[in-house]
C-alpha cells in the first residue's frame, strides 16, 4: 500500500518518493523495456499527455528524439523523413523515439525509425472530438469560424464545410486524416474495414481515450516500463466551464488573444464557443465523421478484448495502483494539491501552457521547497509540450543554439555535464530563463501547423533567445 502523505510531511516525502519501489509497481517479468517507439500523436485526444511521458523517458534514459525543426512534423502535408531535424538518410542516424504531431506516412516513418520499433496511437469518441476541436479550432478552421455553435454546425455541416480550404481538415474525420487516410471520402464497409486493416497491421496497440488510466497500464505492459513512467497529470486541458475570458488585459491568455486577432473591448474578449449539442446532434456527428466513428467502435472493442487477456481483476487493481500514485505526486509536486490553474496565474512563466482558441488551456504550479533533484522530476510532469520539446531540441542540438558543449558550462539553466549531456537546473537559484528559438525559422509547412498564424506571431510572447518569457 502507497503512503497517504499530509501536507505537513510533503518535504520530507518529496526526498525519496521518487525512489521508493512504489515507483516500479507490480513486476513485469523478464521482459526488456522498449526503447524505439513510434506515437501517432492525434489531435485531441489527450496525446500531449502521452508525448509528455515519453519526452520524460528519452529525458531520463538518454534516448535520441527525431524532433521536428518547428513543433510539427510537416504536418498537415503527409509526414516526409527530411523533416527531423538531423536527418540524413535512412539508418544513418538511430533515433528512439518520434511523437509529434504528423500526418502518417508509414514509409517515410520506415526511413526514420529501426525495423523493432514499437508503433501506437490513442483514439477518443468522435463526438468527443467534435466538442474539443470546435473549442480549440474555432479561429482556425473556416468551417468550424462560420458556425455560431457546435450545434448550428451539427445540424447542417456540408452548410459550413468546404474541403478545398486550409485547415478544414479538423472538422471531419480528423482521427482518419491523423492516420493518413482520406477523410473526405465517402464511407462504405469496403473502405472502412480497409483503414483499419492498415492500421492494425502497423500499430501494435491502439489506447483509448475515455480509458485512460487503462490505457496507461496496457502501455506500462507493452513497452516493459515501470509505473512511474505512465502516471501523469492531465496537460493541454481545456477549461470546462463556459465563462467569458475577462479580465485578461495583459496577461498571457490576452495576448495570444490579441495576437489571434480576438477583439478585446474593456478587457472582455469573445466567449467561449457553444458546445452544447442535443443527442440528435451528437448523432449528426457521428454521421460526419462516419469513417472515425467506424474505427472508434472497431478499436474500442479490441481494447476491451485486450483488456481481457490481461484480466479485468487485475486491471482493477493495477489502476488503483496507478491513481494512487497519481495522488501521492501530485501532493508531493504539485501546489495546493494538484488543482490546475489558468496560464496567467503560474507564478513560473517558464512552465506557462501556450494559449489557442477561445478556451483556457490549464497547467499546474509546482510545490514550493522542493530538493532539486525532487524538483527536477516533477518539472518534467508538467512541463508543457511546447518548452519541453525546445529543451529536448537543446540538450540534442547545443551546437544550433550556440551553446559550447563542455562539461561544467552553466547556459540558459542547463548545466553541461559529463559526457556531454545537459541537466535542467533549479529556476529559483539560477535564473532559468527557457530555452531560445530554435535555428532555421519556420517553413512553409510549419506556417500552416494547426495552431496557425497565432503560434507563429507569438513566438515574441512565448519564446525569445536568451529572454526571460513574457
Amino acid at each position: 500500500m502507497l503512503l497517504r502523505r499530509r501536507a505537513s510531511s510533503v518535504q520530507q516525502a518529496s526526498s525519496s518518493i521518487f525512489q521508493s519501489p512504489d515507483a516500479q509497481g507490480p513486476l513485469l517479468g523478464s521482459c526488456q523495456p522498449h526503447s524505439h517507439i513510434m506515437f501517432l500523436k492525434t489531435h485531441k485526444t489527450a496525446s500531449s499527455t502521452v508525448l509528455n511521458m515519453l519526452y520524460r523517458f528519452g529525458e531520463e534514459h538518454n534516448l535520441h528524439f527525431a524532433l521536428p525543426v518547428g513543433y510539427q512534423l510537416g504536418y498537415p502535408l503527409p509526414f516526409n523523413a527530411h523533416r527531423v531535424k538531423g536527418y540524413r538518410g535512412p539508418r544513418a542516424v538511430e533515433f528512439h523515439i518520434i511523437g509529434n504531431h504528423m500526418r502518417f506516412n508509414k514509409p517515410e516513418v520506415e526511413k526514420v525509425m529501426p525495423a523493432d520499433t514499437f508503433y501506437f496511437s490513442i483514439i477518443r469518441d468522435p463526438v468527443s472530438m467534435a466538442e474539443s476541436s470546435f473549442a480549440y479550432y474555432k479561429e482556425v478552421a473556416p468551417a468550424f469560424r462560420k458556425a455560431l455553435s457546435l450545434g448550428d454546425f451539427a445540424e447542417d455541416p456540408n452548410k459550413y464545410y468546404d474541403p478545398r480550404l486550409r485547415n478544414n481538415h479538423y472538422a471531419r474525420n480528423l482521427l482518419w486524416f491523423d492516420f493518413g487516410m482520406d477523410h473526405n471520402a465517402n464511407f462504405s464497409l469496403v473502405w472502412a474495414h480497409r483503414g483499419e486493416a492498415m492500421i492494425r497491421q502497423t500499430f501494435k496497440l491502439i489506447l483509448v481515450s475515455e480509458y485512460f488510466d487503462e490505457s496507461m497500464i496496457l502501455l506500462r505492459h507493452a513497452l516493459c516500463w515501470p509505473l512511474d513512467a505512465v502516471v501523469s497529470f492531465s496537460l493541454n486541458a481545456r477549461q470546462q466551464k463556459s465563462s467569458s475570458l475577462g479580465g485578461m488585459t495583459g496577461s498571457w491568455m490576452g495576448k495570444a488573444a490579441a495576437v489571434a486577432g480576438v477583439r478585446t473591448s474593456n478587457s472582455l474578449v469573445k466567449t467561449p464557443p457553444n458546445l452544447s449539442l442535443t443527442e440528435d446532434q451528437r448523432e449528426k456527428l457521428r454521421q460526419w465523421n462516419s469513417l472515425d466513428w467506424f474505427l472508434y467502435k472497431a478499436f474500442n472493442q479490441t481494447f476491451w478484448e485486450e483488456i481481457d487477456k490481461f484480466g479485468r481483476h487485475r486491471m482493477k487493481q493495477e489502476v488503483s495502483l496507478l491513481r494512487t500514485r497519481r495522488e501521492d505526486l501530485a501532493q508531493v509536486c504539485l501546489r495546493d494539491g494538484g488543482k490546475p490553474v489558468e496560464a496567467h496565474r503560474i507564478r513560473d512563466k517558464t512552465i506557462r501552457p501556450f494559449q489557442s482558441g477561445l478556451v483556457k488551456i490549464l497547467g499546474y504550479e509546482l510545490q514550493p521547497g522542493l530538493d532539486n533533484a525532487t524538483r527536477i522530476a516533477c518539472l518534467r510532469m508538467i512541463r508543457p509540450e511546447i518548452q519541453y520539446k525546445d529543451f529536448l531540441d537543446v540538450k540534442q542540438f547545443p551546437q544550433a543554439h550556440g551553446i559550447p558543449a563542455q562539461p561544467g558550462q552553466h547556459v540558459q539553466g542547463l548545466m553541461v555535464a559529463a559526457g556531454g549531456n545537459y541537466l535542467k537546473q533549479d529556476s529559483s537559484k539560477t535564473g532559468d530563463r527557457g530555452v531560445g528559438r530554435e535555428a532555421g525559422g519556420w517553413s512553409a509547412e510549419e506556417r500552416d501547423w494547426d495552431r496557425g498564424r497565432l503560434m507563429r506571431n507569438n513566438q515574441t510572447l512565448i519564446r525569445g533567445r536568451g529572454k526571460r518569457l513574457r
